[in-house]
């Protein structure tokens, strides 16, 4: 296969992941960032040169931890994803990856599909049209439990370690674990615990055995203790929701902070949207938990459950961001958030979300500072993905 000539591109600006540089030049080849360049030299003679200009912010491709590709965040999105056929589903999920590209997201974290469609999607688009997709498959959940229309009720320990070791051989990356109840399923509860510890302990257990990282849908502070005994990798919402609203446990959370365990923070909603009627009653409460897991220090990742409604569109991350700083994480630590460290969360720690030689070539190129005004990441001057710039009108 011929190789592709050399990219130089050439910023004011230059934000590595973990902090803002002065004027740079990313050198890409086949795919890969082969040299960041801060020393103002020269580009190569044989590489192709992109001048952004002195205003514009060269940065990795954003991480979103927590989206459902084949959810159309329609009014009905539930029914569509229970009952639609295969193949439509799949266009759904295939304009949904192309729709988060376009915001600048080069990899998303899938943590609920039907038949297993997040790796279709994976495997039949080119990755240069696509965002990098970590997988998880239809999520594991008890008999009529929360999303058990997406086919992945397992009970027992036999049952649970053929559902983690069935996800393993279709390729999964990740399995993610309904250990307790939601809201947009008919007789389920997020106050309620789904599996006991004994369970979450030999499913992680498990997805270990087989190379797999585990996720935790949790919101009730009981099944929140369980999740962090079990030694799940990255908790996702962390609500800790009760009956009269939520109340966040300091127990736990101080916990959270001292095992360095990801926290999925559920963000982006649209505004001027209705807010489903079962988080409108608690969204004083959620907003005041969240600003206090902001404020202790654990380690916090964006995931937007993009799909599942209305408010929830597939390119909805840039609202999570500005969510996430308006809960009072500096922006600077947002972007860290939406990058290096999503990418460890979803892990592909040091493959993504960084400008290092070795990394994948994935970056967005922003026009103004995204520090100064973290609005500037919708001012979106090229997208590259694995090398590729992404056209323009090549959207959804």
């Amino acid at each position: 296969m011929p190789q592709s000539a050399p990219q130089a591109l050439r910023a004011g600006h230059v934000f590595d992941g973990g902090q803002a540089r002065g004027p740079g030049i990313v050198l890409v080849e086949d795919g890969l960032i082969r040299d960041v360049d801060l020393t103002g030299s020269v580009p190569p003679e044989h590489a192709t040169v992109t001048d952004f200009g002195p205003d514009a912010w060269l940065l990795p491709g954003l991480v979103d931890a927590h989206v459902h590709l084949c959810w159309d965040a329609g009014p009905d999105a539930v029914d569509h994803v229970a009952n639609g056929d295969s193949g439509a589903l799949l266009d759904t999920a295939r304009a949904a990856a192309t729709t988060a590209l376009h915001t600048g997201v080069t990899t998303v974290r899938d943590l609920g599909d039907r038949d297993y469609l997040a790796l279709a999607v994976r495997d039949q688009m080119p990755p240069t049209q696509r965002p990098e997709i970590v997988a998880a498959g239809p999520p594991i959940t008890t008999r009529g439990g929360h999303c058990h229309f997406l086919g992945g009720e397992a009970e027992g320990a036999d049952a649970l370690r053929e559902a983690v070791r069935r996800r393993a051989e279709r390729g999964c990356d990740v399995v993610k674990v309904m250990a307790s109840g939601g809201n947009m399923t008919p007789g389920s509860s997020p106050l309620t615990r789904q599996y006991g510890l004994a369970e979450l302990q030999l499913i992680v257990e498990e997805a270990r055995r087989h190379g797999l990282s585990t996720a935790a849908h949790v919101h009730a502070p009981e099944a929140i203790g369980d999740v962090l005994d079990a030694g799940f990798d990255t908790l996702e919402h962390f609500s800790f929701l009760t009956a009269d609203g939520a109340g966040l446990e300091h127990d736990l959370l101080d916990q959270v902070v001292r095992r360095g365990t990801f926290v999925s923070l559920t963000l982006g909603y649209l505004q001027g949207g209705e807010l489903p009627s079962a988080l409108a009653a608690r969204i004083d409460a959620l907003t005041d938990v969240m600003a206090k897991v902001v404020a202790s220090g654990a380690r916090i990742v964006v995931g937007t459950d993009a799909g599942i409604e209305p408010g929830k569109p597939h390119d909805i991350f840039p609202h999570a961001l500005a969510q996430l700083a308006q809960l009072g994480m500096p922006t600077a630590k947002v972007l860290r958030s939406a990058t290096a460290e999503a990418a460890e969360a979803v892990g592909l720690k040091g493959r993504k979300g960084v400008l290092r030689p070795g990394a994948d070539a994935d970056l967005l190129v922003v026009g103004s500072s995204p520090i100064a005004d973290l609005s500037a990441i919708t001012d979106i001057r090229a997208v590259y993905r694995a090398g590729h710039r992404l056209p323009r009108d090549d959207r959804a």
